[in-house]
């Protein structure tokens, strides 16, 4: 039966409580504490890998007292499990159709499947259980979680991103969001395939790429940003060398001179913090073609502004916003937390000059994601940023399930910007931007000539 079928009605009820939680959670906590980030080794031999956390356990349950030779083995091998995987999580993450996991206590999993939420039958033994999952989860990559810190991002193996907050923020038990990266990364033929974008639109914006376009992909959360911006790296040129800045790593470029830089969170004493913005001020010693900045939220953007403006041409970002016009204005936002007492003007000639491309995405009603706007930044107007539509979404129906048909359609405006794609040698045809209605009186006034 499909995960998704079966469905819960009502709230799971907690097995027995397991008399050996608080040892096995022990035991867990110092070995994954000892072995830490070599639990993400992918160059050591599982085999290898599995005897070493096996022979820790035994060594931690052999301080432990009161406990039979048969509760000893069982210990070792469940304890094991739970270190070397992801406990009941397991078999949802090798699920490729579910896209997001939402833990909501012990006994509460929801699943993102196309779009949509399910409730499923999954759960964990007791709240030690999940504890002892989280803990290994940010172990992996060098970060902790206790009630000190009760509040931390970081990623699995595969490029998914997990967030998990503890009591006491949260009042509901532990928590954990996993964002899934599908193992198969999609190219923008499946997009296209897909309906996230048209043939044209993916023409234009594999163009603007090779142009070194300054651009900036927009959407909400879950919107498919990241995604996007995966696959439009493609386009890229290989002899390019390219960095890229993310606050958890979830870049997949598959250029041969690629660098990647991953922002530090504060240690126990609260100190050693590297956040994305000097690591974009770094970035520029090290004579990048281009930057990509995984997500922009918040002062580094003053700097991606400088390093567009100073001859880095071709750079890439996401942001989170409603519109295009909203991610201008979260841009704006965020320079003034760089505590510069920058005039809105100054700020704005910034951003108008360094900008040249907005795609915007959205996840639709049905839980379909789609571009729905692609937007040139054109330049100032008195104190205002003009922007100007080239593509756009439009809805042709809704079906009775609730699908929406439509595409990315053309406005008929034709981009300022064409002179970069003249400098670099490529070619734009400019029929890319006519509309329908646009072709077929092109069309019939060739006829008239003709006749």
């Amino acid at each position: 039966m499909e995960l998704h079928e079966r469905l819960n009605t009502s709230k799971p009820v907690s097995g027995e409580h397991d008399p050996f939680a608080e040892v096995k959670s022990r035991v867990h906590f110092t070995v994954i504490g000892d072995l830490g980030p070599q639990l993400y080794n992918v160059n050591m031999d599982p085999e290898s890998l599995r005897d070493r956390v096996m022979a820790d356990v035994r060594d931690q349950l052999a301080q432990e007292t009161g406990i039979s030779r048969d509760d000893r083995q069982r210990i070792a091998l469940e304890v094991t499990d739970d270190i070397l995987g992801h406990g009941p999580l397991e078999r949802l993450l090798a699920d490729e159709s579910v896209t997001e996991i939402m833990v909501n206590g012990p006994y509460d999993i929801w699943i993102e499947r196309g779009g949509r939420l399910y409730q499923t039958e999954v759960q964990f033994n007791d709240e030690w259980h999940l504890r002892r999952i989280i803990n290994k989860m940010v172990a992996q990559v060098g970060r902790r979680i206790d009630e000190s810190s009760p509040m931390v991002d970081a990623r699995l193996p595969d490029g998914s991103r997990v967030n998990a907050v503890i009591p006491p923020l949260s009042l509901s038990g532990p928590l954990i969001t996993i964002r899934k990266f599908s193992r198969r990364r999609l190219t923008l033929d499946d997009m296209i395939k897909m309906g996230t974008l048209g043939q044209e639109t993916v023409e234009f914006l594999q163009r603007c790429i090779k142009a070194q376009l300054n651009m900036l992909i927009s959407g909400g959360t879950g919107s498919g940003k990241t995604t996007l911006l995966n696959a439009l790296s493609t386009a890229i040129p290989d002899e390019e060398r390219i960095v890229t800045i993310e606050d958890a790593a979830e870049l997949r470029l598959n250029q041969t001179h690629v660098l990647r830089m991953e922002a530090r969170p504060k240690d126990l004493a609260g100190e050693n913090e590297i956040p994305i913005r000097m690591l974009v001020r770094n970035s520029l010693r090290m004579r990048p073609d281009r930057i990509i900045v995984g997500e922009v939220r918040g002062a580094e953007a003053l700097d991606m502004l400088q390093a567009m403006n100073t001859g880095h041409d071709g750079s890439l970002s996401t942001i989170h916003a409603n519109t295009a016009r909203d991610a201008l204005a979260r841009v704006e936002t965020m320079v003034l937390m760089a505590g510069y007492d920058l005039p809105v003007r100054a700020i704005r000639e910034q951003v108008s000059s360094a900008l040249e491309c907005i795609v915007h995405l959205e996840r639709l009603e049905d839980g379909s994601r789609r571009v729905t706007s692609v937007t040139e930044v054109q330049g100032m107007e008195s104190d205002v940023i003009t922007l100007q539509e080239l593509f756009k979404f439009q809805i042709d129906e809704v079906t009775r399930d609730g699908a929406i048909v439509g595409g990315l359609r053309p406005t008929g405006l034709r981009p300022t910007f064409l002179q970069k794609f003249e400098k670099r040698g490529i070619a734009l045809p400019l029929g890319l931007f006519q509309t329908r209605e646009q072709e077929l009186g092109a069309a019939a006034a060739v006829g008239t000539i003709g006749r």
